[in-house]
This record gives C-alpha cells, sequence and structure tokens, in this order.
C-alpha cells in the first residue's frame, strides 16, 4: 500500500497544475517517473498515455466549459488529429534508444520554454 502514496501524489501535483495552466502528463509525470521512479523514456511515456486513455482532464476542461473558455469543435478536431499523431509518434517512440528519446523530449520542452519565456 505504500507503494501507491507516491504515485497518487504524483498525480494529484499533475491534476492540480494541469487545472491551473494547463499542463501535466508531458511536463511533470513523464520526467518524474524516470527520475524519481527510474522507469525508462518510453515507460514512463507509455505509462502516462494509458494514464489519459481515461477521461482525467474531464471535471478541470468543466471549469472552463462552464465560463465559455472552450471551444469543442476546435477540441474534436485536435483529438483527431492527437489520435492519429499518437499511434505514429508511439510506433516512432518505441523504436528509439532511450537516451535518444530523452534528448528529443528535452528538446522539446526546452523549445516551448524558450518559447513561452521570451513571448508578450
Amino acid at each position: 500500500m505504500t507503494d501507491l502514496l507516491p504515485y497518487i501524489l504524483l498525480g494529484l501535483l499533475a491534476g492540480i497544475l494541469s487545472g491551473l495552466i494547463g499542463i501535466g502528463g508531458g511536463i511533470i509525470i513523464v520526467p518524474a517517473l524516470v527520475f524519481i521512479f527510474s522507469m525508462t523514456q518510453q515507460q514512463a511515456q507509455g505509462t502516462t498515455l494509458a494514464m489519459m486513455v481515461l477521461p482525467v482532464g474531464l471535471l478541470a476542461a468543466w471549469s472552463y466549459y462552464e465560463r465559455g473558455l472552450v471551444d469543442l469543435r476546435i477540441a474534436g478536431l485536435i483529438a483527431l488529429g492527437f489520435f492519429v499523431g499518437g499511434l505514429v509518434g508511439g510506433k516512432i517512440a518505441v523504436g528509439l534508444p532511450n537516451a535518444t528519446l530523452q534528448k528529443v523530449f528535452a528538446l522539446a520542452l526546452l523549445m516551448v520554454s524558450i518559447k513561452m519565456f521570451f513571448s508578450r
């Protein structure tokens, strides 16, 4: 039972940050699973993707929806692309060496960070 608190706490932290600023799986959970729980990059990404199969963002999205801050048409179109893109990306990711995949992940986070830091 003690193996469960850390994972639930990680999910709680990621859920709070997801609801607050729209991040969670990629930016919080994947690095935590790699560095704290010693998973490979592929294991961390696969576990995070499996977690998202359930409607984990539903309640957070509902808070935004109630205030008219969700465009369901755009969300549906992005979800469709995400569905197909996730299959393609997953096939590529499982074929890459762990170190290469970690570098690709880090580069993606760095690019997003730089863009957001210098945006108005």
